[in-house]
């Protein structure tokens, strides 16, 4: 691509300013940027801008798109997974959900992760590098282009640590929720966590009206050093007082997720631990039935330790749900397909 730019990184204010800096009235910013919202392929479709700014745009910009390299659907609920190609060459995975109140798409946020948590397919391998706006914003797209319909809610919990690469996020969630962008609303929108604590405070006083859930996965420090590496530079002391900032600067709910591991942290005492460190906060606890990752020895808990570690947490007063396990015949978690198609180039 030379030194053309993906336009798709650059947000309305961006364009506007280029636009202006190139002594062309402000609007014409408005004007692309709903073109590339509109999902055109070139520049050639925008018909209300001149051929000399036309021109221009080719000469600095690509419209950067993403290739379908895999497609899994699912046979039990149609949940899809797919292998998205980005123009580098590297891969990465997002999921496409289907609910009763429309359809959700779990996108990644980076190439790989470092946060290197133990039950985790993402981290094997490491971080491989950040992702743009741009391509975050292309997952979405991506995805609606291939079903052909608009996708009302977005998760941030694929493969990556969002607050990671955290000025990137911050440029998705102005562009996705801009009117003549995706125009998907804010309260549509999650991002998890894994408990980077600066980031959750400076995510509270950017006064985003997103959702927010923490991935918790453990009530006490020794459990959560060794399932979450992330857990030895800020223990969960400091990430609940982060949460409570959070909570105190926006009013909206956490959600606490929780992957329920056999033997690790499924007992009625890690039950009734999580109760009282959340106890008094406006929060949800989501029980995930771990999904097995091949490279991992980890086993999902049993059904009844799943059923008393939720009614240990009713008891308390703590708003609990099990998490519907979706996609489980095409390995829906992410991080797996990923891996395959890495060892495949090998």
């Amino acid at each position: 691509m030379e030194n053309r730019k993906n336009i798709k990184d650059f947000t309305l204010e961006e364009l506007e300013n280029y636009i202006v800096q190139n002594k062309l009235p402000k609007f014409r910013g408005a004007q692309i940027f709903e073109w590339i919202y509109k999902d055109v392929e070139g520049f050639d479709q925008m018909t209300n801008l001149s051929k000399d700014l036309i021109s221009k745009l080719k000469q600095d910009f690509y419209i950067g798109r993403a290739e379908i390299e895999v497609k899994l659907v699912s046979q039990e609920d149609n949940t899809r997974k797919y292998l998205l190609k980005l123009e580098d060459g590297n891969a990465v995975e997002c999921v496409l959900m289907e609910y009763n109140h429309g359809k959700t798409i779990c996108i990644s946020t980076q190439v790989g992760c470092r946060m290197n948590c133990a039950f985790c397919a993402s981290g094997i391998g490491g971080l491989t590098r950040h992702m743009t706006s741009g391509e975050m914003l292309e997952e979405v797209m991506a995805v609606s282009r291939d079903i052909g319909e608009r996708i009302s809610n977005i998760v941030l919990m694929g493969s990556g640590e969002p607050f990671d690469n955290y000025e990137e996020v911050i440029k998705f969630l102005r562009t996705v929720n801009n009117q003549k962008g995706l125009n998907v609303g804010q309260r549509h929108i999650t991002i998890s966590t894994s408990g980077l604590v600066p980031k959750i405070r400076e995510f509270a006083e950017a006064e985003f009206q997103c959702n927010l859930a923490i991935s918790l996965h453990a009530s006490d420090n020794p459990t959560r050093n060794t399932l979450m590496p992330i857990n030895k530079k800020y223990k969960i002391e400091e990430l609940i007082e982060a949460c409570k900032f959070y909570l105190k600067k926006t009013n909206r709910r956490i959600t606490f997720e929780y992957a329920l591991i056999k033997d690790i942290n499924d007992q009625d005492e890690n039950a009734r631990k999580l109760a009282k460190l959340l106890r008094g906060m406006l929060c949800h606890v989501n029980l995930i039935p771990i999904n097995k990752v091949e490279e991992k020895a980890f086993e999902k808990a049993n059904k009844a330790n799943i059923d008393r570690f939720k009614s240990i947490l009713d008891t308390y007063g703590i708003e609990v749900t099990v998490r519907r396990e979706l996609g489980s015949d095409i390995n829906a978690a992410c991080g797996q397909l990923r891996q395959q198609y890495s060892e495949g180039k090998k």
